[in-house]
Formats: structure tokens, C-alpha cells, sequence
């Protein structure tokens, strides 16, 4: 059985930083691209950036140049790391996975990120 978990998330000021970590445990064979979604209040979730396997990545507009995405293979580990964070940052942060041994997506269960004064 997979399970990703997500941490890292709470109340942070305007233009603060936050940074996520979301660890992938279970039966693993390999990690694909691991990606970060978010889901605010009364609307539909999103996606805010994804990693290839390879390092390769890719950013929604509203988040490039303040979110990074990393792995740490040897870990099973993702990280987003936000900074310069709006308060339309707010939401609950998905961290999904393509396993290439199942041939499906994971998902964990979410962290909550609240940007506000």
C-alpha cells in the first residue's frame, strides 16, 4: 500500500514563506512526477507545479517566480517551498504522485495553508 503524506502547512503573514514536505511510503517500485495541487474554498483544485523524474519542472503562472518544487529521490521526498505568499495563496495543499510501477496517481490527504494578516 502507498501513502503520501503532506506536511508543513498553517498561518502565515502576507509575504511570508512557507516551505511543504510530502514523504511517499509503501510498496515502491519508482516515482514519476511528482506534483503539488491546491484547492481553496469553493473552488475547483488546481495545479501548482509539477517534477519529472529527471528535475524537469513547470509552475502555474500565478506562482512562478515565488514556489519551487524539489525531490529528493533517495527519499521519497517532495518539497514546495513558497515565498512572497498572498493571501489567495490560501488553500489545501495536494501533493500527488505518478508511480510507474502501478501506473496510477497517489494522493495525500492535503495540508492547509492560511496566508492572512
Amino acid at each position: 500500500q502507498v501513502q503520501l503524506v503532506e506536511s508543513g502547512g498553517g498561518l502565515v503573514q502576507p509575504g511570508g514563506s512557507l516551505r511543504l514536505s510530502c514523504v511517499v511510503s509503501g510498496s515502491i517500485f519508482s516515482i514519476d512526477a511528482m506534483s503539488w495541487y491546491r484547492q481553496a474554498p469553493g473552488k475547483e483544485r488546481e495545479l501548482v507545479a509539477t517534477i519529472t523524474s529527471g528535475g524537469s519542472t513547470n509552475y502555474a503562472d500565478s506562482v512562478k517566480g515565488r514556489f519551487t518544487i524539489s525531490r529528493a529521490n533517495a527519499k521519497n521526498m517532495g518539497y514546495l517551498q513558497m515565498n512572497s505568499l498572498k493571501p489567495e495563496d490560501t488553500a489545501v495543499y495536494y501533493c500527488n504522485a505518478y508511480l510507474q510501477g502501478y501506473g496510477k496517481d497517489y494522493w495525500g490527504k492535503g495540508t492547509l495553508v492560511t496566508v492572512s494578516s
